[in-house]
Parts: C-alpha cells; sequence; structure tokens
C-alpha cells in the first residue's frame, strides 16, 4: 500500500503546487499590468504560464523521484527522461521570456516614436536579435540534454581532439550558410532593408514581409511573395524606395500631336491634382520634353508622399489627361497622315521674287 501511495502523492503533490503557483503568478502578473499599462511587458509576460508549468513540474517531479521509490524499467530511465524534459522546458521558457522582452520594448519604442522608418529599423533588428536568442537557447538546450548521457561525455572527448579539423570542415560545407547568417546580421545593422520597405527586386516592385537568418520575403503589389536569400541584398544593387524619405516624385508621358494645346493641358493638370488626395502639393510641371516627324513627348511631373500613392497619382494623371484630351482636343491625340503629299503645283513657289521695275536701271539700247 506504501508503494501506492508514496508515488501518487509525489505526482499529486507536484501537480497541486504547480497550479497554485502558476495561478498566483498570473494574477500577480495581470495586476500589476492593470497598474501600469504603459508597460505591455507584464501583460506579454503572462504566455509563459505554460513553459513555467511544465519547469516547476518537472523539477518538483525529478526531485521526488528517489522518494517516490518507482522503478520502471531500467534503472534510472525515468530520471533521465524528466532530466530532458526539464531541459527542454527550461529551454522553452527562456525562449517566452526574451521573446515578450523584445515585444514589449518594441511596443514602448514604436509607441514613443513618430519617426517610421527608425520604428522599421528598430524591429527589424529586435527580430533578428530574437532568432539569435532562439537559435542559441535550442543549440545550448540539445547540447545539455546530449552531456545527460554517459557515453556522450566520452565520444565529446574524442571529438574535442579533432574540433580543429571538424572545424574547418565545416566551415567550408557551410560556407552559403554562415555567409547567409552574417549578410542578415549586416542587414540587421547596417539598416541596408527594412520590414514594411518598399523595394523593387529583379524587376519586381514589393514590400518586405519577413526578414530571417537566411531569407527575405517580399510581398508583391499583386500578393504574390518572393522568397529571396539575405546575401542577394548585400552582393546586387536594389532600389529601396523607403530609405531615409519616403516622398517620391513620379512621371507621366503622353504621345500626342503637334497641335496638342500644352497650355491648356498644363491647367487641366493643375485641376486634377487639386482634386486628388494622393498628391501631397510639393511640384508639379508639364513640359514638352521630346518631338518626333509626326507627334510630340509631353511629361507631366507629379510628387506624393510614398510609393503607393505615386503610383496611383501616375494612373489618375494619366487616365484623365487622356480622357479629357479625348472630350474636349481630340485632334491633340496622335494621327497617322494618310493623304498624298502635295504636288509640285501645290507647293508653294519657292524662286526668288525678281525686283520691283523701279528698282531697275535703263537697259541697253533704252533712250
Amino acid at each position: 500500500m506504501e508503494d501506492l501511495l508514496r508515488p501518487v502523492a509525489v505526482v499529486g503533490g507536484a501537480v497541486a503546487v504547480t497550479l497554485v503557483v502558476v495561478r498566483i503568478a498570473d494574477l500577480m502578473l495581470r495586476r500589476i499590468g492593470e497598474r501600469h499599462p504603459e508597460t505591455p511587458l507584464w501583460t506579454l509576460l503572462r504566455r509563459c504560464r505554460r513553459p513555467l508549468a511544465v519547469v516547476l513540474c518537472t523539477a518538483l517531479l525529478r526531485g521526488g523521484y528517489g522518494y517516490a521509490g518507482v522503478v520502471v524499467g531500467p534503472s534510472g530511465v525515468i530520471a533521465q527522461a524528466l532530466t530532458l524534459v526539464l531541459i527542454g522546458a527550461c529551454g522553452w521558457l527562456a525562449v517566452r521570456v526574451a521573446a515578450a522582452v523584445v515585444e514589449s520594448f518594441y511596443a514602448r519604442y514604436a509607441a514613443g516614436s513618430a519617426d517610421e522608418a527608425r520604428v522599421r529599423r528598430v524591429r527589424t533588428q529586435l527580430t533578428l536579435i530574437q532568432r539569435v536568442v532562439t537559435a542559441a537557447v535550442v543549440v545550448v538546450a540539445a547540447g545539455a540534454m546530449l552531456l545527460t548521457f554517459p557515453d556522450m561525455k566520452t565520444v565529446g572527448t574524442s571529438l574535442l581532439a579533432s574540433a580543429g579539423l571538424i572545424g574547418v570542415v565545416a566551415g567550408v560545407a557551410a560556407q552559403p550558410t554562415l555567409g547567409n547568417l552574417f549578410a542578415g546580421l549586416q542587414i540587421a545593422f547596417g539598416d541596408m532593408v527594412r520590414i514594411g520597405d518598399t523595394v523593387v527586386v529583379e524587376k519586381e516592385w514589393g514590400k518586405v514581409e519577413e526578414i530571417t537568418l537566411t531569407y527575405i520575403v517580399v510581398t508583391t503589389w499583386d500578393e504574390r511573395r518572393i522568397t529571396m536569400p539575405v546575401s542577394y541584398f548585400t552582393s546586387r544593387p536594389f532600389e529601396n524606395w523607403s530609405r531615409g524619405n519616403p516622398q517620391m516624385t513620379g512621371s507621366v508621358f503622353l504621345h500626342l500631336d503637334h497641335a496638342a494645346p500644352v497650355d491648356l493641358i498644363r491647367e487641366h493638370l493643375h485641376s486634377v491634382l487639386v482634386g486628388c488626395p494622393e498628391w501631397d502639393g510639393r511640384a508639379w510641371s508639364l513640359v514638352v520634353t521630346d518631338t518626333t516627324p509626326t507627334t510630340v513627348q509631353v511629361r507631366a511631373l507629379v510628387t506624393a508622399k510614398d510609393a503607393s500613392d505615386i503610383w496611383t497619382l501616375r494612373c489618375v494623371v494619366r487616365e484623365e489627361l487622356v480622357g479629357w484630351l479625348r472630350r474636349e482636343h481630340p485632334y491633340a491625340l496622335p494621327r497617322i497622315n494618310t493623304a498624298p503629299a502635295p504636288g509640285l503645283a501645290q507647293a508653294p513657289d519657292r524662286r526668288q521674287t525678281p525686283p520691283a521695275s523701279e528698282d531697275i536701271g535703263p537697259g541697253p539700247g533704252t533712250a
């Protein structure tokens, strides 16, 4: 009877203590979060309830395992399993705490900063830092689990003797991966590209959706996702329309007939811009930039606060100008002349007109 009651008491006591401690900690964090709503850390730490419960319960079971006197299978199997679970739960808890601290810092920084570009840069850096911390915790936890096996200690001693050669081989084999890793850190702290930036890569326009240690996801305007290695952004040129000041200048080109009323087109362009919310009012112009034997090239210059607005504004200006010309001045649209060329009889006389008779002196044989 005693052999049955002791395991039940150990397991029941561990579960009861875990539930009570986790509940108290959750209530304390909730009250602190209500008193300090400006600090989201306490609310975010409540996500750590499950890993905390696993850590606490496993630690209590591991500590009371000897008192329970349970023998199942080979000696020490249950203790070894509890140790592995405890190490994994500690790593889980560390990752959750790190994520809560990072998210809390970013939330407070974003709430107190008016510079959108700086906020995106901090977000990118914190995201990559969080991923590095997670990877480090996973590696340390896996190493600690392996070291709990006695056979691994012996293997580890022999491996240390050839660590130099293995390091060289691993470095050569993992050169692309390591290159992407360092490229990711360079992007994060070099402020080359940030989450939310508008970029043009491989003639595709889109926004940076995600940045990891090895790849970057760019969402195009038509909602496609382009996944590219981070080394691409450190080894090839690309356009970043959001770096520094996001304001942009766009142009709209029209090919018109030589008889097009440029002054009237200029006035209509200004009226279109005044009624368009995408125009930021910084600058505008309309000039003739080129001519051909059949048409003239007219360029309308407009400005907007960011890349999305400049694209919309260019489309609106192009549509409005073409529609207005078709309705009001159809002769200004380019045409193909099909009439025959004038003949010699219809061509203007280009010969020099002789001088008037009164200007001519007396000729020979005149009186």
